[in-house]
């Protein structure tokens, strides 16, 4: 295995292991994050309750699919456009000058700040450095030449 596929394997297997760990924290406490999702005031209390029932088990499947090596593109991607998401979120709550919980890691969550968005920026580049991956070289494919 090459060096960049060496380190493409440790991004999917830490991107994943975020995801499916934020996704488990938030399951299990659907409320709280229901309310957490509603602090950013951004939408409604039944899309926020929505929100917090279906994104959470989003989260997981995606995270445990890029950890197990499953439809790896695709679910970086996935990842990707949720890092994304979520990006534009707290930089627009940042900016209107909200003061929230990230509500990342459910009660276990830290305020949205700048710091913040350096982190989901550098998960966003080692998710999408998966996407980029030539086919049969994302980490732990690749084949010998």
């Amino acid at each position: 295995m090459t060096r960049k596929a060496t380190l493409r394997l440790v991004f999917r297997l830490l991107v994943g292991a975020v995801f499916v760990s934020s996704g488990i924290v938030k399951a299990l406490d659907p409320l709280d994050f229901a309310q957490q999702v509603r602090n950013y005031r951004t939408v409604g209390q039944d899309l926020a309750f929505l929100v917090a029932l279906y994104l959470p088990w989003l989260e997981i499947l995606a995270g445990a699919f890029l950890v197990a090596g499953i439809l790896k593109k695709a679910s970086a991607a996935l990842i990707s456009l949720m890092l994304g998401g979520f990006i534009v979120l707290v930089a627009v709550t940042i900016v209107r000058g909200i003061d929230v919980d990230c509500g990342c890691f459910g009660a276990l969550s830290r305020r949205a700040d700048w710091r913040l968005l350096l982190e989901d920026a550098v998960l966003l580049a080692m998710s999408l450095a998966v996407v980029r991956a030539k086919k049969g070289r994302v980490g732990g494919s690749e084949r010998a030449s």
